[in-house]
C-alpha cells in the first residue's frame, strides 16, 4: 500500500491528500513515505517482518538437543523418568549448555525440531532388534516367495482377552463434574483367538479359560476345516503353540499346515494385534455393557462385523509397523 500510494503521487501526479483519502488512511501518513522514497527508493517502502529477539541457542546447540532426544531415553542422561518432558529438556539444556529457557520456549524449540508429544510404544528389553530386522528383510520375504510357489496362504494368528470393565474412552461433560456412564457391575471376561490374511480373510473363535495345547489343536482343526489350499500359519512363541501335541497334529496334516514363528517379544510384527487394538478401541470401551447384556455376545458381534469388512482387515497389514503385502 505504501508503494502504491507513493507511485500515485510521483508517477501519476495525484495530490497526497487525495491519495490517502481514497485509501482511507490518515492524510499525514504519506509524507514520511515520500521522504523515505526520496532518500532510499521504493525498496525502503517494502514491509519488513520483525525477526524478534536473537535465539538463545545456536543451530549447533539446537541439533545437539535433537540428538539427545531422538532414539534416546531420559534415563540415559541420569533422569529417573523414562519419558521425555519439557521440564527434563529444560533441565538438560541448563546443565549441559548453561542456557535457561522457560517451558514455553522449550516447547517451541521442540516443535521447530519436529519433535512432538506422542504416546510411545512399549518394547521389551529382551527383544532382539537384529532378529526382528532379519524377519522383516529376509525371513518373511522368503516365506512369502515360498508360499507363492506352493500356492499357500499366509495367515497370522494371535489370542487376546476382553474384560467387561476396560478403561472407557473419553466423553464430553460439564467442567468440574465428572461424567458417569452406566454399565454392568458384574465382571465378565472372554478370550478370543483369530487368524488374518492380507487379502482380508478372517477367522475367529471365542473361548473361556487359559489357552493350552489341547485347546489350540481344537482351534487348529476348526481353522483348517474345509481349506483346500496349503496354509502357512505365523504365530508367536506361546508355549501352547510349541507343544508336542500341536506338532503331532501339524504332522498329521501332511504338509497342508505349517507353523512359522515370529521373533520373540515382537507383537508389533503381527497384524492380528492391530485387530485387537481396533476392537478394544471401538468395541467394549465405546459401547459399555447394558443391563443383562453378555460380553461374549457383544465381542462375537464385533468379530462378525470385522470378518465382513475385508478392507478393514487388509488395512492392518499396511501399517507402518508391519507393512506386509499380498500379491
Amino acid at each position: 500500500m505504501r508503494v502504491l500510494a507513493v507511485r500515485r503521487v510521483r508517477e501519476d501526479g495525484e495530490r497526497p491528500s487525495a491519495v490517502m483519502d481514497s485509501l482511507g488512511l490518515c492524510r499525514t501518513s504519506i509524507y514520511p513515505w515520500l521522504r523515505r522514497h526520496n532518500d532510499q527508493g521504493l525498496e525502503a517502502l517494502v514491509e519488513k517482518i520483525s525477526q524478534g529477539p536473537e535465539p538463545r541457542l545456536s543451530e549447533k546447540q539446537r541439533q545437539q538437543v535433537r540428538r539427545w532426544i531422538l532414539g534416546k531415553d531420559p534415563r540415559q542422561h541420569g533422569f529417573d523418568l523414562g519419558l521425555w518432558t519439557r521440564r527434563i529438556v529444560q533441565s538438560l539444556i541448563l546443565d549441559k549448555m548453561g542456557v535457561e529457557l522457560c517451558l514455553t520456549s522449550v516447547g517451541k524449540l521442540l516443535a521447530s525440531l519436529e519433535i512432538i508429544p506422542q504416546k510411545p510404544l512399549r518394547r521389551a528389553y529382551e527383544r532382539d532388534p537384529v532378529v526382528v530386522e532379519r524377519w522383516r528383510r529376509e525371513d518373511y520375504p522368503k516365506l512369502k516367495e515360498r508360499a507363492k510357489k506352493l500356492g499357500a496362504m499366509i495367515f497370522f494368528l494371535d489370542e487376546a482377552g476382553f474384560q467387561s470393565d476396560p478403561p472407557l474412552g473419553r466423553t464430553y461433560g460439564l467442567k468440574g463434574h465428572t461424567s458417569v456412564v452406566a454399565s454392568s457391575g458384574q465382571r465378565q471376561s472372554i478370550n478370543v483367538i483369530s487368524a488374518v490374511h492380507a487379502s482380508g480373510a478372517y477367522w475367529a473363535a471365542t473361548y473361556t479359560g487359559k489357552l493350552n495345547a489341547e485347546a489350540f489343536v481344537v482351534f487348529l482343526r476348526d481353522f483348517m476345516k474345509g481349506r483346500r489350499t496349503k496354509v502357512f500359519l505365523v504365530v508367536d512363541g506361546h508355549p501352547a503353540h510349541k507343544a508336542n501335541v500341536v506338532k503331532d497334529y501339524v504332522a498329521q496334516t501332511r504338509g497342508h499346515l505349517e507353523l512359522h514363528f515370529l521373533p520373540s517379544y515382537a507383537p508389533d510384527l503381527n497384524p492380528d494385534e492391530f485387530v485387537w487394538k481396533y476392537m478394544k478401541n471401538t468395541g467394549i470401551s465405546k459401547k459399555p455393557l447394558k443391563k443383562n447384556e453378555s460380553l461374549r455376545e457383544q465381542v462375537e458381534q464385533d468379530l462378525a462385523d470385522s470378518s465382513r469388512n475385508a478392507i478393514l482387515v487388509a488395512s492392518f497389514f499396511l501399517t507402518e509397523s508391519v507393512a506386509y503385502t499380498v500379491d
